[in-house]
């Protein structure tokens, strides 16, 4: 278990409504991709490369891909509980989720629905879940709350009791900056913060909820470059706002049902309408030419997409057709002076041009198909890595841009973390004790391919490397950030035994 030295401090009480926030939504014509497959009207995880595990109708999972097509999904050949039926799923990372099921919960990753070890610690029953800037995933259930890190899973507890009846869950910066994790409980709002390496304190907030106002749902915004997160409050009777200039009341032409946030997006159900918010641009836009009928919100994710259902017709809904970016997710620690990276667009019309922009520098031209950002090598197929060599440590961000025929753009911009190689990892020094503790039961004889020795990790460095880096491995939950960059920072710089 994990135990914490837990503070509960503040509380909700009488304060007068904070300053109001009026918003001016602009109507935009919605770019829709029709999914192959109908959707249950049941929580989702949308992937920022495009598409997503969803629950079918018929108590299935589908994984689709960005064009609204069925892509590979099956239940590993090694899991020792049935599938079952399945009710939800939900975000554990930037590629992976999620899956409940009535015969208990199984990971989503590379096209598998793998067994978690800890699932027979953990019934069904998930409220919510979140990933923090350290690279933990947390898990709201019915019987407390429960932290996934390094594969272990592990309760945090108040005064020693569990921290049951959450209701909603998201991840944002506290009210003094720090990376926090908020969360609703008996309608009042609660925030996690690490005091100490492990140590976890859970501080009250000074949202202004008057007399019996209580929470609905939480919503956050992530960080940008130079610009902090947000959290946002659905509250009983309004929307609130926390930046760093204070709490704001949100004033939309009504109030919303649904909240959700990706990235720097924020999506709202409100009156059978769909509106926007993009905290980059400050703008806010409300979605037309959707089906008629009331919509669903099932996911959103980072590139301002959501994934809609409206009458039993599930699709994407965008306010433009963003390329996305693969090789690179938001908030990525980068320690490789070089990137594979490219563009993939939507369907649709195609745009006249396609450039990237790192920073504030000069835009890169990139042509199809594969609109690799580095050039592709001789053979016309492989991609080139762009080098970052020039880049000083710290943050940036990484954009794409499709510009088209009527004088449109629409654009993907991804913040990441830049800090180069700084040592020199070996293999029997810094990675075997990684491959031991986190790999090893996998990825000795089976399921996973054999990486019992020095040359077979050599051999797949690059492999390995692309699957933490994308936190799509272990299956059993992702590295910590130091375990990420220790494994890039060995394949870097030669994978030395």
């Amino acid at each position: 278990m994990l135990l914490c030295a837990a503070l509960l401090s503040g509380a909700c009480g009488d304060d007068a409504p904070p300053g109001s926030d009026p918003t001016k939504p602009a109507p935009f014509k919605a770019t829709q991709v029709p999914s192959s497959q109908g959707l249950a009207p049941a929580h989702g995880f949308a992937d920022q490369s495009g598409g997503g595990i969803f629950a079918t109708p018929t108590g299935g999972a589908v994984r689709l891909r960005l064009d609204g097509t069925k892509a590979a999904l099956a239940a590993h050949p090694q899991n020792k509980a049935t599938l079952g039926s399945v009710s939800a799923t939900f975000r554990l990372g930037p590629h992976s989720a999620l899956v409940e099921t009535n015969s208990g919960l199984f990971l989503a990753d590379q096209g598998w629905l793998i067994e978690p070890l800890w699932q027979e610690v953990l019934g069904t029953g998930i409220v919510a879940t979140a990933q923090t800037a350290d690279g933990a995933a947390w898990l709201a259930h019915p019987t407390g709350l429960y932290q996934l890190q390094g594969g272990t899973l592990a309760s945090l507890k108040l005064s020693g009791q569990a921290l049951s009846g959450i209701t909603t869950m998201t991840a944002a910066p506290a009210e003094d900056g720090l990376p926090g994790l908020w969360f609703a409980r008996e309608g009042k709002l609660n925030v996690v913060v690490a005091s100490a390496p492990g140590v976890y304190q859970v501080r009250g907030s000074d949202a202004p909820l008057g007399n019996g106002e209580t929470v609905e749902a939480l919503a956050g915004i992530s960080a940008g470059t130079g610009t902090p997160g947000e959290v946002w409050v659905l509250t009983s009777t309004r929307v609130l706002r926390r930046n760093p200039e204070g709490w704001s009341t949100v004033e939309l032409p009504s109030r919303p049902e649904q909240l959700m946030g990706a990235g720097r997006f924020l999506w709202a159900r409100a009156g059978g309408q769909l509106y926007t918010y993009d905290a980059d641009a400050k703008v806010w836009g409300v979605a037309e030419g959707l089906p008629s009928g009331t919509p669903t919100l099932l996911a959103v994710d980072e590139t301002g997409c959501a994934w809609v259902d409206v009458n039993g017709q599930a699709m994407a809904v965008t306010k433009a057709p963003v390329p996305r970016v693969t090789g690179l997710h938001q908030g990525m620690l980068v320690v490789e002076d070089g990137l594979a990276l490219r563009a993939t667009l939507p369907p649709g019309p195609a745009p006249q041009s396609v450039a990237f922009q790192l920073d504030a520098e000069a835009e890169i031209a990139s042509t199809g198909p594969l609109f690799s950002l580095g050039g592709l090598e001789a053979d016309e197929a492989t991609l080139k890595p762009y080098s970052l060599a020039t880049l000083a440590p710290g943050a940036h961000t990484l954009s794409v841009v499709s510009r088209f025929e009527d004088g449109t753009e629409a654009r993907r911009a991804v913040p990441f973390t830049y800090q180069p190689l700084t040592t020199t990892p070996g293999y029997a020094r810094d990675i075997r004790p990684i491959h031991e503790a986190r790999c090893a039961k996998c990825h000795t004889t089976s399921p996973g391919r054999p990486l019992n020795t020095y040359d077979l990790w050599k051999s797949n460095a690059q492999l390995i490397s692309a699957a933490v880096r994308d936190l799509r491995m272990p299956a059993d939950g992702p590295l910590d950030p130091q375990g990420i960059a220790l494994i890039q920072r060995w394949v870097a710089s030669g994978a030395l035994p």
